[in-house]
């Protein structure tokens, strides 16, 4: 029900960190990082060109050549958060207003921005109901970790405490469906109930990857 066929941000985000990482791990194994920093580089300028929109403030989701490149959808997230990014701060700064006024709900991020004519609010109903709602608007948990993650890279210590506002809502969280864990999904319009999977692992994992690193912040202040 919803295709990303070209090139999906994320997965750039994801090649350009990877070979930054195996800039910086070269010398350790005595072989040369040259090639990977070149490459990178490529990788980079082409990014930028392909993939920023200057004049939307935001990042295309895949290079199709359909009208699915345009859509705002929680995927360019993480070329925010990764350890090696791409974007400039100005950039990066427009792109997180895009994700908190288009994607940001207390629970987590959905999947399409509302304004979007193939958006669903709510995961329910039939198999296929749910299947075209599941990418199509359905806030994700997950992706939560991230945002704030990247949030604090951006923002540094003035970014602290609008991300502990925004991680006060995980107490509730914690306590319904399975108590202690944390579910898969919601829905995107008013989302106050988790469903999906009730106690999903990514959702946990990615939501601590934000407090470690919220607590290493506060400590070296």
């Amino acid at each position: 029900p919803t295709p990303r066929h070209g090139k999906p941000v994320e997965i750039n985000a994801y090649w350009y960190n990877a070979l930054k990482v195996m800039e910086m791990l070269a010398p350790i194994a005595s072989a040369e990082g040259e090639d990977f920093a070149a490459l990178a580089q490529k990788v980079k300028e082409s990014f930028l060109k392909a993939f920023y929109m200057p004049q939307k403030g935001y990042l295309k989701d895949v290079l199709s050549g359909t009208c699915a490149d345009e859509q705002i959808r929680c995927n360019q997230v993480w070329v925010l958060s990764m350890s090696f990014t791409m974007l400039p701060h100005e950039w990066e700064v427009k792109v997180m207003k895009t994700l908190r006024e288009h994607l940001l709900t207390p629970c987590g991020l959905r999947t399409l921005s509302p304004k979007d004519s193939q958006y669903h609010g709510f995961y329910g109903g039939s198999q296929m109901k749910r299947d075209m709602a599941y990418h199509q608007g359905t806030t994700w948990v997950f992706p939560l970790g991230a945002y704030c993650r990247a949030y604090l890279r951006i923002f540094g210590k003035d970014g602290i405490a609008q991300v502990k506002e925004q991680l006060s809502n995980i107490s509730a969280m914690l306590e319904e469906g399975c108590a202690g864990q944390l579910p898969e999904i919601y829905d995107g319009d008013a989302p106050k109930k988790g469903k999906g999977c009730y106690a999903q692992a990514w959702s946990v994992g990615e939501i601590l990857r934000a407090y470690e690193m919220l607590e290493q912040m506060e400590n070296d202040l």
